[in-house]
């Protein structure tokens, strides 16, 4: 009787624990990081919603009284709100074997935030920024930051959530793109979301699909192919600083040297902060990088319009608009006195750099460089002054993606005219004249076929700068801020600074040698 009582209880003990692992397998639906309360979607497009759920396992999601729905296949599922109009609250539900609802849910427009340090600059840390601080709270500006993440694998979900913008969540999201979703928002009328994912110090190549770089030689021979190598080094100064670092802290000494850092593993910063938010509904994307890739200008012509059809591409929503902040201002020889930066003109990776991103820009169509040589720091790679940058990213924006006929640039390079020993330079986007702020033009430089700069004499006739210097009789260049630290003067009516251009076509620092 005992052991039939024991078989007895262990049978129904048995299938107990069945019973348990049949309903445990019954994974939930979940949704994708992307997707929670105070998120916004993007209107006037059909936007993809999707998550994970049992193979086989129905999901619908409903929003707006609309209902769609979509059967889970290898564990995944995805379905495609109809095209929405801007506005909100509202409710998301998505109901498969559980439900979820998500709350106060906007419709308006969602811009990608992206690029190295100075893109992922803190407003706290910014000019001035406590009374911006302290008048940011507006229910239609939403702020998502992406968690930094390097996986070895393309990752296919996100760890965060939206946040009202409010001063208790604002201090720490990138000042940029506060400043420019603020500066937006009160443009448009309608919601905004900003998705901020940058990494400080990172390279474009670290922002690509591995294919897109494995698919073109010149990336393959210079990002891929020397990597194991530089790996392999890595591993074995790591090995030797550990040995330096456990030998000192012994003797009770400091190893005299930091951790050797690994680098930049390409695409890891696509796999792991791009490749999770595909393919949400987006408008367009702001970009403030190029700082790690100037010694490597010439070639970020191709990779920088490479990195813009990657990301384009892999959205699947059109040639959406991709908009640049040009690089900063800065003297890599510090603490130089203004007499000494213009003491002559000199050739340098920087100016190459910002050519690259004009170049690139142009390349790939629906683009636009914010150009901000007057808010740049001498002595420091990140100039604090970000609201500028964020108003004529917002400017850009209203005039490429909204079609706002506004003046959003300011005087660009057309075309230059040498005669009688003078440069006459035109312009396009001069609004309604060129001027300068302190009533003299400065920052152009001219030289003769010798390709010897030197300061040029600049005045402002009608709608063109006439350039010249006595002692260049036959000119055949000009450059305009051609510098690490442009010191400018020439703006349009609207107060937007002219582009760094040049005219030539001599050898470039960061050029294959002719």
């Amino acid at each position: 009787m005992q052991t039939l009582a024991m078989t007895t209880r262990f049978s129904a003990c048995l299938a107990l624990c069945c019973a348990v692992f049949v309903i445990g397998a019954h994974a939930d639906v979940r949704l994708n990081g992307m997707f929670s309360d105070h998120m916004v979607l993007q209107r006037g497009k059909s936007v993809a919603v999707w998550g994970w759920a049992d193979d086989g396992e129905k999901v619908s999601v409903t929003f707006r009284g609309s209902t769609v729905s979509a059967i889970a296949s290898s564990g995944k599922w995805m379905v495609h709100l109809s095209s929405q109009k801007p506005g909100g609250p509202e409710v998301l539900t998505v109901a498969g074997k559980n439900t979820i609802e998500l709350q106060d849910v906007l419709v308006g427009e969602v811009w990608i935030c992206s690029g190295q340090s100075n893109m992922e600059w803190p407003l706290r840390s910014s000019y001035e920024s406590a009374e911006a601080i302290n008048k940011s709270a507006n229910p239609n500006i939403r702020l998502y930051t992406v968690p930094k993440l390097k996986p070895q694998d393309p990752a296919d979900d996100v760890k965060s959530s939206w946040q009202m913008c409010s001063p208790e969540t604002v201090p720490g999201f990138s000042a940029v793109a506060y400043f420019f979703g603020r500066d937006l928002q009160a443009s448009l009328g309608v919601p905004v979301g900003l998705i901020h994912t940058s990494w400080g110090g990172s390279p474009a190549e670290a922002w690509m699909r591995h294919a897109v770089l494995e698919g073109d030689a010149d990336y393959k021979a210079k990002y891929l192919d020397p990597y194991p190598e530089a790996q392999r080094a890595y591993a074995e100064d790591l090995a030797k600083w550990e040995k330096e670092n456990s030998e000192a802290k012994a003797a009770g000494k400091s190893v005299g040297r930091g951790r050797p850092w690994s680098g930049w593993r390409p695409s890891e910063l696509y796999d792991g902060m791009i490749a999770p938010l595909l393919p949400y509904g987006i408008a367009g994307a702001i970009w403030y990088q190029g700082e790690s890739n100037a010694g490597a200008a010439y070639l970020y012509r191709r990779l920088f319009a490479d990195m813009i059809r990657n990301w384009r591409k892999d959205f699947a929503q059109g040639d959406f608009p991709f908009l640049t902040v040009q690089l900063a201002p800065w003297d890599k020889n510090r603490k130089r006195s203004y007499n000494e930066i213009t003491a002559a003109p000199s050739n340098s990776d920087w100016p190459e750099l910002r050519e690259a991103q004009s170049i690139a820009s142009t390349a790939v169509g629906h683009a636009g460089v914010a150009v901000i040589t007057d808010v740049g720091d001498k002595d420091d790679i990140h100039p604090t002054k970000k609201e500028p940058v964020g108003h004529r990213l917002s400017l850009l924006a209203r005039n490429i993606a909204y079609k706002q006929k506004i003046e959003a640039q300011g005087p660009t390079f057309k075309k230059v005219k040498f005669k009688n020993g003078k440069a006459i330079v035109r312009f396009t986007h001069i609004a309604e004249g060129l001027q300068a702020r302190t009533g003299k033009v400065t920052g152009f430089a001219i030289a003769g076929s010798d390709g010897n700069f030197v300061w040029a004499n600049a005045d402002i006739v009608d709608d063109t700068v006439v350039v010249s210097h006595p002692s260049v009789k036959d000119p055949a260049a000009v450059r305009f801020g051609w510098a690490d630290y442009p010191v400018v003067d020439l703006w349009n009516s609207e107060w937007l600074p002219a582009s760094p251009f040049r005219t030539d076509n001599f050898q470039m620092v960061t050029a294959p040698k002719k």
